[in-house]
């Protein structure tokens, strides 16, 4: 039984895939993957995760909220930064277990590094296994200096 009056229980393989109410599936730690794209241009800005509070507070407000793996803590995208995701539109997949946010980004950034996106780098295709892999920067300016916004503050993610 689901304990958010938000959320129907899954009951059906129909009712998951082809029902009318939402019924998440998150995983053995509580967690639903998030892809979040720009409304407008359709680019992907994060991948992230959620659990039901952060799902259920993006619902209410409008404004993307996820859990931190690294922190452990929900938090409000750009609580901090003032770089606020105002969701357009919230998707999920067919079976349920999967959300897409469609946002308008308010201060034009959504990754932490400063980038407008946080997939501001690519791999190259086709990369032989022998030495390590170069990254290339498809985005090359940061949008804004984390150390102005977040201070001298160690970087939270663990490694």
């Amino acid at each position: 039984m689901s304990d958010n009056p938000m959320f129907a229980d899954r009951q059906t393989i129909e009712q998951v895939e082809e029902g009318h109410v939402l019924a998440p599936k998150f995983d053995a730690a509580g967690l639903i993957p998030v892809v979040t794209t720009d409304a407008e241009s359709g680019e992907v800005l994060m991948h992230g995760y959620m659990n039901a509070e952060a799902l259920t507070k993006t619902i209410e407000t409008g404004k993307a909220h996820y859990w931190s793996r690294s922190r452990e803590v929900l938090w409000q995208k750009g609580a901090t930064s003032g770089l606020v995701q105002k969701v357009k539109e919230i998707r999920i997949d067919d079976d349920q277990d999967a959300v897409w946010l469609r946002v308008e980004v308010l201060g034009g950034a959504s990754c932490h590094v400063g980038y407008r996106s946080c997939f501001y780098r690519s791999v190259p295709i086709g990369a032989k296994d022998d030495t390590p892999i170069e990254l290339g920067y498809e985005e090359t300016e940061k949008v804004f200096d984390p150390a102005d916004v977040y201070g001298d503050a160690p970087n939270p993610t663990k490694l």
